[in-house]
C-alpha cells in the first residue's frame, strides 16, 4: 500500500486522533469520578482499583485477536465495529445501579475502544514514512492527553449540574459521530482471505523478537504503571494523603494531564530530529527512564506534601518509556505490525489493570495491617516502584542485537 500525500495524511490522523481523545477521555473519568463513585456505590480501594482496571482488562483481552483483524482487515473495518461495542458500553454505565453492572459496563468500554490507537498505529506503518510514524505517534498520545484533560475539571463542572450519568450519554454520542468520520476520511484496506495469514509469521515470531522482550517488563511496569498513575491512583492519592477536595484534585488531574500533553507535543516534535542523528529509542529510555523512579520516591517520601505538581513530574519523566513502542511497531516488516503492537499493547494494558488493581489490594492490605491511610498509600507505592526498578534492570542487561 503506498505512502498519502500529505493533505489526506493529515485528514487521517485528524479522523482517528478524533476518536482517541474521546477513547482517552473515556480512560480517565474514572480518576475524576471516583470520589462520586466510592460514596454512591460504598466502593473500597480494591472496588475502586478493580472498576478502573476493567477498563483495562477489557482492553488487554481484545489485544491478540485485534492485531490479527488490523493485519487482515485494515485499520477502518476494525475500528468501526469495536467502536459499536464501546457505544453500548457507554450506555451501560450510564445506567447502571450496582458495582457488578458498573464493572460490566466498564469492560465493554475497554474491549471497545481497545482499537483506537492500535488501528491507526496499523495504518500509519504503511501510510507514513518512519520519521513521520514517529511524529504521529507522539502526536496521537498528546491527543490522548487532551482527552485526559477533558476528563477533569469539564467533567467536575458537569456533574453538579447535571450528575456523572449524562457524561456517558455525551461520550455515546461522541463515539458514533468519530465513527461517521473514520468512515469518511481513511482509505480501505486491501482484504487477506480468512485461512491466509497476511504475513507467513504469527505471534510466535513476535514473543521471540529480542527487541520485543526487552521491551516487554517496562512496558508492563513503567509504561502501565504510568497510565495506571494517571488515570487513577494520582488522584485518590491527592484526596486521600495530601487533603484535596474533589474539585482541588480536578483541579490537579487537570495539571498532569496538561503537562503529559505538552510533553507529548514536544516529543513529536523532537523524535524525528533524534531519529536522523541516530538516538534510538532504546538509548533515550535508558538515560531518561531513571528519573521516573526518582520522581515516585520523592512522593513517597515527601508523602501529604506531594500534590498535583509532584505527580506532574512522575508522569513527564516516565514519558520516555513511550518510546517503546514506535520502536516495536518499526522493528517488525509492514505485514506484522498489526499484531507486534497490539501485543506489545497487550503487555502494556494488562500492566495498567495488575497496577490497579494489585496498589488497590495493597493499600486495604496494609491498612488491615495497621497502618494509617498515608503509609497505607506509601508502601502500597513503594512495592510499585521497586517492580519498576526491578523490570528497568533487566531492560539494562538485556540484548536486543539493536543499534545503540
Amino acid at each position: 500500500m503506498s505512502l498519502l500525500e500529505r493533505r489526506p495524511a493529515v485528514t487521517v490522523f485528524l479522523a482517528f486522533a478524533f476518536a482517541y481523545f474521546f477513547s482517552a477521555l473515556l480512560r480517565g473519568v474514572t480518576a475524576t469520578l471516583s470520589p462520586t463513585l466510592t460514596r454512591e456505590f460504598s466502593l473500597n480501594a480494591t472496588e475502586l482499583g478493580l472498576l478502573a482496571g476493567g477498563y483495562f482488562l477489557g482492553f488487554a483481552a481484545t489485544q491478540l485477536p485485534l492485531g490479527t483483524w488490523l493485519d487482515r482487515h485494515g485499520p477502518k473495518n476494525v475500528i468501526l465495529c469495536f467502536l459499536l461495542v464501546a457505544v453500548a458500553g457507554c450506555l451501560a454505565f450510564s445506567a447502571a445501579t450496582s458495582f457488578p453492572a458498573l464493572m460490566v459496563a466498564r469492560i465493554l468500554c475497554g474491549v471497545g475502544v481497545s482499537a483506537c490507537l492500535m488501528a491507526p498505529l496499523t495504518g500509519y506503518r504503511r501510510w507514513f514514512t518512519a520519521p513521520a510514524q514517529l511524529r504521529a505517534n507522539s502526536w496521537m498520545l498528546m491527543t490522548g492527553s487532551f482527552g485526559m484533560v477533558g476528563s477533569t475539571l469539564p467533567v467536575q463542572w458537569m456533574v453538579p449540574v447535571a450528575g456523572w450519568r449524562p457524561v456517558f450519554w455525551l461520550l455515546a454520542g461522541a463515539l458514533g459521530l468519530a465513527m461517521a468520520l473514520i468512515a469518511w476520511a481513511v482509505p480501505a484496506w486491501p482484504s487477506t482471505p480468512a485461512g491466509k495469514e497476511p504475513h507467513p509469521g504469527g505471534y510466535a515470531d513476535v514473543w521471540r523478537h529480542p527487541l520485543f522482550r526487552r521491551m516487554s517488563p517496562i512496558g508492563f511496569f513503567s509504561y502501565g504503571g504510568l497510565l495506571a498513575m494517571q488515570t487513577l491512583w494520582a488522584g485518590p492519592w491527592m484526596v486521600r494523603v495530601s487533603g484535596y477536595d474533589p474539585l482541588q484534585a480536578a483541579q490537579g488531574l487537570f495539571l498532569i494531564n496538561v503537562s503529559m500533553l505538552c510533553t507529548f507535543w514536544l516529543w513529536g516534535m523532537l523524535n524525528p530530529w533524534f531519529a536522523r542523528r541516530g538516538w534510538s529509542a532504546q538509548l533515550m529510555i535508558t538515560w531518561g527512564l531513571p528519573l521516573s523512579f526518582i520522581s515516585l520516591a520523592t512522593i513517597i517520601i515527601a508523602g501529604p506534601a506531594a500534590g498535583a505538581w509532584a505527580w506532574a513530574a512522575f508522569c513527564i519523566t516516565s514519558t520516555f518509556v513511550s518510546l517503546a513502542q514506535p520502536a516495536v511497531g518499526l522493528a517488525f516488516p509492514a505485514e506484522l505490525s498489526g499484531r507486534a503492537l497490539s501485543a506489545f499493547n497487550l503487555v502494556i494494558f494488562a500492566g495498567v489493570f495488575v497496577i490497579q488493581w494489585g496498589v488497590g489490594l495493597l493499600i486495604d492490605g496494609f491498612g488491615a495491617a495497621g497502618l494509617g491511610e498515608t503509609g497505607a498509600f506509601r508502601c502500597a507505592l513503594a512495592v510499585f516502584l521497586g517492580c519498576g526498578v526491578m523490570s528497568y534492570g533487566y531492560f539494562v542487561l538485556a540484548k536486543d542485537n539493536s543499534r545503540q
